[in-house]
């Protein structure tokens, strides 16, 4: 069986916090942060947000657009670093739109999630297991970042974007290149950090929280704009297409610097690269979601295009997936 995308469907709290607003608690400007990043606002949960509610509310128009019903969904695929639940989200998510005859899982690879989980989803429809998947990217990062760290803290937004997968004659997810190296994970992380507790003489655990959010941003831009363009060609080599068939590039939308530097190193011209940074800031694994929804919605990618995504980021972990949509 083949895999076809169907429907996308993206959702973001209602706060939006611009560049000038956040320059109120944080010593940066405008200038600033545009300058380095090109991200000028982002959207960020407040109490009544949730990855539930935003995964939830992306997944219905995902449906909507792809005509299925819940109930019809084989499998809920949630790709987040930031769950409302440590052991997940994902079944809830199920429950609360209904898909109640879906097997509901998270997965965890940051800022790579959504392609791993795109990739992942097509497994089972490829070997027959499944017709209808659910893949949804969400991550609410402002609950951990350092509020007081301005190169971290004013490239974060928070949201949800999902994508409907269903089973096909025709083959849309046309070649893929995923990979991890852990050797460099001091580049990008967010560590449990405990307090030993004696419970008796000779029994000490360790219990606590999880930190903040660290990383060092001339590492990760250098990782990036050197490790997804290779991986990208690698991707393109197995769909056996060139990088001149690609009619959209959507990647991560960590910085427009990093995408820029991508595109000109594979020879793609701007007005090929789908960006919203500016609007949502660094949204995680759902970053790929929200662009894509934004693209179909509003006309320019069309049933055919050839797109080519790329998520990178903590881990280290990257990837990419080449996809026909429709």
């Amino acid at each position: 069986m083949g895999v076809t995308f169907i429907g996308c469907g993206a959702a973001a709290p209602a706060k939006i916090v611009s560049n000038d607003a956040l320059s109120k608690f944080v010593d940066t400007s405008d200038e600033w942060i545009a300058s380095r990043t090109g991200i000028r606002q982002r959207h960020l949960a407040e109490a009544g947000d949730s990855i539930v509610s935003l995964g939830a509310a992306a997944a219905q128009q995902a449906l909507a657009m792809a005509g299925v019903d819940a109930a019809d969904i084989d499998m809920v695929l949630l790709a987040t670093s930031t769950p409302d639940d440590l052991y997940g989200s994902a079944c809830l998510i199920q429950a609360s739109i209904g898909a109640n005859r879906a097997v509901a899982f998270d997965l965890s690879a940051a800022c790579s999630g959504f392609v791993f989980g795109l990739v992942t989803a097509s497994q089972f429809i490829q070997t027959g297991s499944y017709q209808n998947i659910l893949v949804i990217g969400a991550d609410i990062h402002s609950r951990w970042v350092d509020w007081q760290d301005r190169n971290t803290c004013v490239l974060f937004g928070d949201g949800a974007g999902a994508v409907v997968l269903q089973a096909g004659q025709q083959e849309n997810l046309l070649g893929f290149e995923l990979r991890s190296d852990g050797s460099q994970n001091d580049a990008l992380h967010l560590r449990y950090e405990g307090t030993n507790i004696e419970l008796s003489d000779d029994v000490q655990v360790k219990q606590g929280g999880f930190g903040r959010l660290m990383m060092n941003g001339k590492e990760v831009y250098r990782f990036a704009v050197n490790a997804v363009p290779d991986v990208i060609d690698k991707a393109l080599f197995k769909a056996q297409l060139q990088v001149a068939d690609v009619d959209w590039l959507i990647l991560h939308q960590a910085n427009q610097r990093i995408m820029d530097a991508v595109a000109d190193r594979l020879g793609l011209p701007p007005e090929k690269i789908v960006s919203n940074v500016a609007e949502y800031g660094n949204t995680s694994a759902a970053s790929i979601p929200i662009a894509l929804n934004a693209a179909v919605r509003s006309g320019k990618i069309k049933p055919g295009d050839t797109i080519a995504t790329s998520g990178f980021g903590a881990g280290l972990s990257w990837g990419a997936a080449i996809l026909r949509w429709g």
